[in-house]
């Protein structure tokens, strides 16, 4: 699963802008996704998710390691039962699993840009041990962290080579 609205910009600015685009762009996604295929849903469940969408995708709450239920439906001002039935019904799975695929993705652009080592990798993207970042990369991935790393970086010489042989 990619970030599902936002492409992760350089900045860390976080605007009122950001939310109402964010906001948009989950009610039609709303609007296709499950209000047009039927899925009866209330109305308060569709603005749990776009806040949920709020706090993972521009505020990354995610990289918050000690990121509990309670904490997130604190954020999101509702209560644990709301949050918990919203992300089991919308987003296809718990909140230990949403939270680890956005880890991962993060994780997946960390080693993608060589922002930081390997060894940094799982504190830097919000998980408690290696052994959790490894079991989530290797799950939601299909490869280990490692081989990811070393296969961007082949792909990356590649391109590199490609572009190079292209300008003569």
């Amino acid at each position: 699963m990619e970030y599902l609205f936002l492409k992760r910009k350089k900045s860390t600015l976080r605007s009122e802008r950001q939310k109402d685009l964010l906001f948009k762009a989950a009610e039609r996604h709303w609007d296709e996704q499950f209000a047009g295929q039927g899925i009866v849903g209330r109305k308060v469940d569709c603005y749990i998710y776009k806040c949920i969408l709020y706090q993972l995708e521009i505020r990354q709450v995610f990289l918050d390691a000690t990121l509990s239920l309670k904490k997130l439906s604190e954020l999101v001002d509702t209560n644990q039962t709301y949050l918990s039935n919203v992300v089991n019904k919308y987003f296809g799975c718990n909140l230990k699993e949403l939270l680890n695929t956005y880890r991962v993705e993060y994780a997946k652009e960390l080693l993608r840009s060589n922002k930081c080592s390997l060894d940094k990798v799982p504190e830097k993207s919000g998980f408690t041990s290696r052994s959790a970042f490894y079991s989530a990369f290797s799950k939601i991935a299909g490869e280990s962290p490692k081989r990811y790393f070393l296969h961007e970086q082949r792909d990356l010489c590649a391109q590199s080579i490609t572009n190079m042989y292209n300008q003569f």
